[in-house]
């Protein structure tokens, strides 16, 4: 009996429609932030109905499209199901978008589960992300990713930066803001790369710095305490433009409990390096 088969190009092009009508809300809001009815899930932890309405508008078109899979989105929650699931974050970077700052995207992916027929004759052994797409409305910058394929901005191929060392690198990062429980673990791998790197940014939008360490704007990038729509995007396309994003527990295929290092064949390990000697043994 053959195994059925993911059709990538599909899901691909579903993704690509479905972030665009979501980038379509999100902008038509960003002129009236005023009159947002925004509410307060947790401490820094804000929702609006500019999520709520981007994230319908993805899951309609991606229901429609792939009505098979499961879906897992941030505001409305979700299970996985079938051969693969959808991971949805509607506004990466909600704070930024709610405070006029012009740093949020759309994030979408897809999550093949282990047993799939993906590339080759060879079912995966392990959940894997597979599609990548994340939309940043305001520079009007598409990233992609299919796997085994590669990775794109818009209509060009991306890959990961060629520092050699983390001295060498300009690395972004975010700070705890509304789950301080690993503040101890994070605060002395900050003390260590503002020492230790070309520079450190916060730019407040885990699927954009992701997706930066994709194209070798940031040669590496850490973070935790995320989601895992936050990250599963920006895994494959990082994957998929040659460079490195795991969990920082080593514990998972992909970083779905939101502990993300990446970067390039050099700077992911050293990174990992910097981080390991001040994780909790868990």
């Amino acid at each position: 009996m053959q195994l059925p088969r993911l059709p990538l190009s599909d899901c691909l092009d579903a993704a690509v429609t479905a972030a665009h009508a979501a980038a379509a809300i999100l902008q038509s809001y960003s002129r009236n932030r005023a009159d947002l009815v925004i509410d307060t899930k947790m401490r820094n932890d804000l929702v609006s109905q500019a999520d709520r309405e981007s994230e319908n508008a993805v899951i309609d078109i991606l229901r429609q499209r792939t009505p098979e899979y499961g879906i897992v989105a941030e505001e409305s929650g979700g299970q996985t199901a079938g051969l693969a699931s959808w991971y949805i974050d509607p506004l990466d970077g909600t704070t930024n978008f709610l405070h006029g700052i012009p740093q949020y995207a759309v994030s979408i992916a897809l999550i093949a589960h282990a047993g799939t027929l993906v590339d080759g004759d060879e079912p995966l052994l392990r959940d894997t992300p597979v599609i990548g797409v994340v939309y940043d409305p305001n520079r009007e910058e598409l990233f992609t990713a299919m796997y085994g394929v590669g990775a794109w901005l818009n209509e060009h191929r991306i890959t990961v930066s060629g520092a050699k060392s983390l001295a060498e690198s300009v690395v972004g990062t975010g700070f705890p803001f509304r789950d301080f429980s690993f503040y101890d673990e994070y605060m002395p791998t900050l003390h260590h790369a503002i020492r230790h790197t070309r520079g450190v940014r916060r730019h407040g939008a885990a699927a954009l710095d992701l997706a930066w360490v994709a194209c070798g704007r940031y040669d590496a990038y850490w973070e935790m305490g995320l989601a895992p729509w936050d990250v599963a995007a920006g895994t494959v396309i990082v994957r998929e433009a040659g460079g490195i994003c795991e969990d920082i527990r080593h514990q998972d295929p992909w970083p779905i409990k939101g502990y993300v290092y990446a970067g390039n064949e050099h700077t992911a390990p050293a990174l990992d390096a910097m981080i390991q000697p001040h994780m909790k043994k868990v």
